[in-house]
């Protein structure tokens, strides 16, 4: 996962502003898909030791422990629509095939219904956004998880462990039309 990659680029300091178009597919009695413009602008990254620290709290103590240490962490914000944004809480660049590779992690809205009501979908509750940016041209596309459950898991292939991310109940969105604002 991001938080284990190595940065290509310097870790702090450079503001960066994406913005694009979000396509979501719908499921169970909704299965329309909807469209909305989002706004991801990030002032800073996690630092190796920073993600080292964040995956020693992941394996230590869960998903629920570490949302805790990552809540204390302001890297930007996502918003969608126009609307007031999340807190982006974790934020790892790097370079991947001759793309930059943008992981964003940030607590997801979670609605007053979902919590009074005790759904499942409380457990799972961070959001997460992967970019794939073209370094030439600015442009690129993406992938936005609205509802995610991180753990530490050993890959039953090669005995590795390694951070899962499971999706709540929806196909992720894809994030479209993906430009690096100036």
């Amino acid at each position: 996962m991001a938080f284990a990659c190595v940065s290509a680029f310097a870790q702090g300091g450079q503001r960066e502003t994406y913005t694009g178009t979000i396509i979501s597919f719908g499921t169970g009695l909704s299965t329309r898909t909807t469209t909305a413009t989002f706004t991801l602008d990030l002032r800073g990254r996690t630092t190796d030791e920073q993600a080292a620290r964040f995956l020693a709290v992941l394996a230590e103590g869960g998903q629920d422990t570490l949302l805790k240490e990552l809540n204390d962490e302001d890297l930007g914000s996502f918003s969608v629509g126009g609307r007031l944004g999340r807190t982006i809480n974790a934020v790892r660049v790097r370079e991947v095939d001759g793309k930059v590779r943008v992981f964003a992690v940030f607590e997801r809205w979670i609605r007053f219904a979902e919590l009074r009501g005790g759904y499942n979908s409380v457990d799972y509750p961070f959001g997460i956004i992967e970019l794939f940016i073209d370094p030439k041209t600015g442009r690129g596309e993406g992938t936005y998880i609205a509802a995610a459950k991180v753990r530490w898991k050993r890959d039953s292939k090669d005995g590795e462990y390694h951070v899962e991310i499971e999706n709540f109940a929806t196909f992720p969105a894809r994030l479209m039309g993906v430009m690096k604002r100036k």
